[in-house]
């Protein structure tokens, strides 16, 4: 019997480990913040499918969110392309515009139900255990659970699936269109699983927590290794680690579990940017005065060979 701080943590490493693996690349492609714009972009979507389908069921929310997603996605590029605007003030444009329009139909028409804007950014976590789904008078467990679960399993599908050709767009897109990839298809079939994940994300744990999870473990674990494989199981361990130690984090001090999740993401980003051996600052620091004492050691090895 799961009891209801396992259904939490349960939750919280889905989220993470389906956040850190697909924004390793949104990291890689220096794409990070669209993970951000999409969060807040999707809020009509959410808010059409709510009075299209007079009920805040799940599936309906998700497909309205997840166009809505994909749409972000698209008009951010056309915008970039074809109207002479930087990328990353086209996505500042277009997720500030979606998510005040969505703002604003729910003050005219849902402004007296559950889904407003604290709901979207901030989530909660701690209700997950009592969401529960009933399929046939059976109690499955908790919705979200399920829900991540599959959001992960696709996921993982899409990256095995598409590795090599991630690997390419990744690092050199440029590379990828010359080897004749479908340089478009990766593209948006990569946002179309962050869409997903971000929109599965924030209904439990809030879209800043997933913004969080999406970039942080990925930064932390790129100062650690220049390898794909090992940055994608780097960045899921340091979610992992992230979600536990923020629930007990939380718990000891009282506070937000989404908050103290985030927190400690950013304090083991911290830690390993001081110390790791080859890109943090003291591990950089200290390569440096190795080299300069070799090179000191090297001119008076010299000087006293000539003298």
């Amino acid at each position: 019997m799961i009891t209801s701080t396992g259904w939490i943590i349960i939750t919280g490493i889905l989220v993470a480990v389906s956040c850190a693996l697909v924004g390793t690349f949104l990291v890689l492609r220096k794409m990070s913040l669209m993970g951000d714009a999409i969060s807040h972009a999707v809020l009509p979507g959410i808010v059409i499918a709510f009075l299209l389908t007079a009920g805040r069921n799940t599936f309906p929310m998700l497909i309205g969110a997840g166009i809505f997603g994909l749409f972000t996605v698209w008009l951010t590029e056309e915008l970039s392309k074809k109207g002479r605007i930087f990328h990353d003030a086209s996505m500042g444009i277009v997720f500030t515009t979606l998510f005040a329009i969505g703002v604003i139909l729910i003050s005219l028409f849902a402004g007296n139900v559950d889904i407003d804007q604290e709901c979207v950014l901030y989530g909660e976590i701690a209700y997950v255990p009592w969401d529960l789904w009933i399929w046939q008078g059976t109690n499955m467990g908790p919705r979200p659970v399920w829900i991540l679960g599959m959001v992960l399993i696709i996921n993982i599908t899409f990256i095995t699936s598409m590795y090599k050709e991630l690997k390419t767009y990744s690092f050199s897109p440029q590379l990828a269109t010359t080897l004749g990839l479908p340089v478009t298809l990766i593209h948006y079939g990569l946002m179309g699983t962050v869409s997903f994940t971000t929109i599965a994300s924030f209904e439990s744990v809030g879209a800043i927590l997933v913004v969080a999870l999406l970039i942080v473990p990925p930064a932390t674990a790129y100062l650690l290794t220049d390898r794909l494989h090992r940055l994608l199981l780097l960045s899921a361990f340091f979610g992992i680690t992230s979600a536990i130690g923020g629930y007990y984090l939380a718990w000891w001090i009282n506070s937000s579990i989404a908050g103290a999740i985030a927190v400690l993401t950013g304090i083991q980003f911290a830690l390993v940017f001081l110390l790791s051996p080859k890109y943090g600052l003291l591990g950089r620091k200290f390569r440096g005065q190795v080299r300069y004492k070799s090179a000191e050691d090297t001119i008076l090895q010299k000087e006293t060979t000539f003298m």
